[in-house]
């Protein structure tokens, strides 16, 4: 398997990890502890910064367990991380249950997963090539 090397800053403990060999999101961890209301929302700081090559984005993705059994969520999933930020990497979490959820530190809240890019050259033209979709839009396709 090839790996990236992805620098990083993280206060201890808070290093992202892989809990399985093969895994392609490693858990991302809170460095606070807040409660998070039913039907409300929250940004969670992590304790990381990290330098992603060029031709990489970093997507921070939910965690199935929080989600199935909690309703937590990532908000604006997957979240996008630049190559060219150098902050420190936040995660903003949803409550879509009707019960407030306690957020401990060192709690694994997200993933995060990196993948290779390709940037788009935009080309203006006067008509897109036809489909046989065309601009059929939402349920277009039907349910079956």
């Amino acid at each position: 398997m090839k790996t990236l090397p992805i620098l990083i800053v993280a206060q201890p403990g808070f290093e992202p990890s892989y809990a399985h060999a093969g895994d392609a999101g490693a858990d991302l961890r809170s460095r606070e502890a807040k409660l998070l209301r039913a039907g409300s929302r929250d940004t969670f700081a992590t304790g990381i910064s990290i330098a992603i090559p060029n031709g990489f984005v970093a997507l921070v993705h939910p965690r199935s367990g929080l989600a199935a059994k909690h309703g937590i969520t990532v908000l604006n999933a997957p979240g996008t991380v630049d190559a060219g930020y150098r902050g420190e990497i936040a995660v903003t979490l949803l409550n879509t249950s009707e019960e407030d959820f306690q957020v401990s530190v060192g709690d694994r809240i997200a993933q995060i997963v990196f993948q290779k890019f390709e940037t788009a050259k935009f080309i203006a033209v006067d008509k897109l090539p036809d489909t046989q979709r065309g601009a059929a839009g939402f349920g277009s396709t039907g349910k079956q």
